[in-house]
C-alpha cells in the first residue's frame, strides 16, 4: 500500500478462494480488488500512523505497545475488533470514513478496553493460539452468515477450520461492550484526549441500527450498541475535563495525508486524479497523484511527482519507500535498492521496511547482498514473526548462504504463521537432522511439537 506499498497475496488454505490475506509490505491493490475477498493491508507509514494514535491509549491500560499488533483489513465496511490475543484490527473504510485522528482514537480506546478487561482472554485455549488468517477467515464467515441468514454460506467460508468456527469469540455482551466503553473513556481521561470521537463513531452506528443486518456495518453485529451506552459516552463528553481538545493542525495533516493514500491505493486511479484538482498541491494531493500515476501505470508522471516530494521532504522515509516501491514492482530492481535503504535510514526502526529492503536485496541476485539481506530479515523478524513472508525471504536468503538448517528452520516457522502444519513438521523435522546441537535445534523442536499440538485439536 503506501509509502512503500508491495503487496503480497497468501491464498488462505482454509478457506480456499473466498480469503486473501495480504502479508506483504506494499500494496498492489489491483491484485486485491475482489469483493469476495477479505484481505490484509500492509503499510509501514500507515501502521505507524495508528500506533502512534494508540500507544498512548495503549500505556494508560497497562499494556506492551510492543506485543500489540495493528492490522489493517481492506474492507470498505466501518468495523474494527480486536482477537486472537494482543491484536487490533481495523477496516480501512473506518479510517476512509473517518473525518479527525480523535475518531480514530476513541474506536481504539474501546477495542483496548477488551483487551485490558480480558474479553478475548476468556475465549478458549485453541482460539487464542488461532492465526491470524483463520481470524479473518471467521470473521468473512460470521459475515456472510449473519448478511444472508445463512449458516451453510459461513460455512462454505470456513472450510477446514471448524474448530475456529465453533467459537463465536467476537461477539461480546451487552456487558462486555459497557464494560469497554468504561474502561475506553478512563483511558482517554488518563492521556486527556477527548471522547466526541467515540460518541460521533457511536451516533454513526445508531442511525445504521435500523437497517437490515445485510446492509449494517458488521460492527453492529458483534459490538451490541444500546441507547443506554450512547447516553452513557455523551453524558461523560459533556462533563469531561477534555471534551473539547482539539486535533492539532499536525496531526490533521498526517490524519488527511494517511487517507489519500489508502483511498488512491483502493480505489481506480481515474477516480484518485478525477477527484484532485489542478490547484491543489498540498501534500496529500501530491501523494495522492504520484500513487494514482504508478498504478496506472504511468512511471513517466508518477516518478517526478514522488521525486519532487522527496526533493521537499528528504527525512521523509515513506516517500522514498514509494519511490523504491514504483522502481522495484516496474521491474527496475538494483534501482529500487538505494531508495529502500534511505527509507531503512531514516526509520531504522520499522520492520516492514527493512523486510522491503531485503526483498529487493534478494531479488537482484547479487551474492554480495545476501548477508545484508539476512540481517535486515533476522532484525525484522523479531516485530514480523507472524508474517509468513518474512520467514519466506529469510529462508531464501539462508538458502543462498548455503545453510540448510537455518533455512528449513525458517521454513518451519513461515509454515506455523501461515498455518500449513503438515509443512512446519516436515521442515522441523528436516531443521533438527541438520542443525548442530543449540537455541536454533531446540527452536525446531518446539516447532514441531507445537505443530503436532495444533494439528492434534
Amino acid at each position: 500500500m503506501g509509502s512503500q506499498v508491495e503487496v503480497v497475496a497468501v491464498i488462505l488454505r482454509i478457506v480456499l478462494r473466498f480469503v486473501c490475506v495480504v502479508l506483504g509490505l506494499s500494496i498492489v491493490l489491483p491484485r486485491l480488488a475482489r469483493a469476495d475477498d477479505v484481505s490484509l493491508l500492509r503499510d509501514a507509514e500507515i501502521e505507524t500512523i495508528i500506533r502512534s494514535y494508540a500507544t498512548p491509549i495503549w500505556n494508560a491500560a497497562g499494556l506492551d505497545p510492543v506485543a500489540v499488533h495493528v492490522y489493517l483489513v481492506s474492507d470498505p465496511a466501518l468495523n474494527s475488533f480486536v482477537a486472537g490475543g494482543q491484536n487490533l484490527f481495523m477496516n480501512s473504510g473506518t479510517i476512509l470514513r473517518s473525518t479527525s485522528p480523535n475518531q480514530i482514537i476513541g474506536i481504539i480506546a474501546h477495542e483496548t478496553g477488551h483487551i485490558a478487561g480480558g474479553h478475548i482472554a476468556r475465549s478458549e485455549e485453541a482460539m487464542r493460539n488461532a492465526t491470524i488468517e483463520s481470524i479473518i477467515a471467521l470473521v468473512a464467515g460470521a459475515a456472510a452468515g449473519v448478511a444472508g441468514k445463512d449458516g451453510a454460506a459461513a460455512g462454505a467460508l470456513i472450510i477446514g477450520g471448524q474448530s475456529v468456527a465453533q467459537r463465536s469469540f467476537l461477539q461480546f455482551s451487552i456487558t462486555q461492550e459497557a464494560s469497554a466503553d468504561q474502561a475506553g473513556l478512563r483511558f482517554l481521561d488518563q492521556t486527556c484526549q477527548s471522547a466526541r470521537g467515540l460518541l460521533q463513531f457511536f451516533e454513526i452506528l445508531q442511525q445504521e441500527e435500523i437497517l437490515t443486518a445485510a446492509h449494517q456495518d458488521p460492527y453492529l453485529r458483534t459490538h451490541p450498541l444500546t441507547e443506554q451506552r450512547v447516553d452513557y459516552v455523551r453524558e461523560h463528553v459533556r462533563n469531561g475535563r477534555c471534551s473539547d481538545k482539539k486535533d492539532s493542525p499536525e496531526l490533521m495533516e498526517v490524519h488527511n495525508r494517511m487517507k489519500a493514500k489508502l483511498a488512491a491505493f483502493l480505489q481506480p486511479p481515474a477516480q484518485t486524479l478525477a477527484a484532485l484538482k489542478p490547484e491543489d498541491t498540498s501534500v496529500p494531493a501530491r501523494y495522492a497523484r504520484a500513487i494514482a500515476h504508478y498504478r496506472i501505470p504511468d512511471l513517466k508522471e508518477a516518478l517526478p511527482e514522488i521525486e519532487a516530494l522527496i526533493r521537499d521532504y528528504p527525512k521523509d522515509p515513506y516517500f522514498q519507500e514509494l519511490r523504491g516501491q514504483m522502481l522495484f514492482e516496474n521491474g527496475r530492481i538494483a534501482e529500487s535498492v538505494g531508495p529502500y535503504e534511505q527509507a531503512v535510514k531514516l526509520k531504522p526502526d520499522n520492520a516492514l521496511l527493512r523486510i522491503e529492503l531485503a526483498h529487493a536485496q534478494l531479488e537482484t541476485n547479487d551474492p554480495a547482498l545476501v548477508p545484508k539481506a539476512l540481517a535486515h530479515l533476522n532484525d525484522a523478524v523479531r516485530f514480523e514473526d507472524r508474517n509468513p513472508e518474512t520467514w519466506n525471504y529469510l529462508a531464501i536468503a539462508y538458502g543462498r548462504d548455503k545453510n540448510m538448517g537455518m533455512m528449513a528452520l525458517a521454513s518451519a516457522e513461515q509454515g506455523i504463521a501461515s498455518g500449513d502444519l503438515d509443512f512446519a513438521r516436515q521442515q522441523a523435522a528436516r531443521a533438527i537432522k541438520l542443525l548442530p546441537p543449540g537455541p536454533a535445534k531446540q527452536r525446531a523442536v518446539d516447532l514441531q511439537g507445537e505443530a503436532k499440538l495444533r494439528a492434534s485439536r
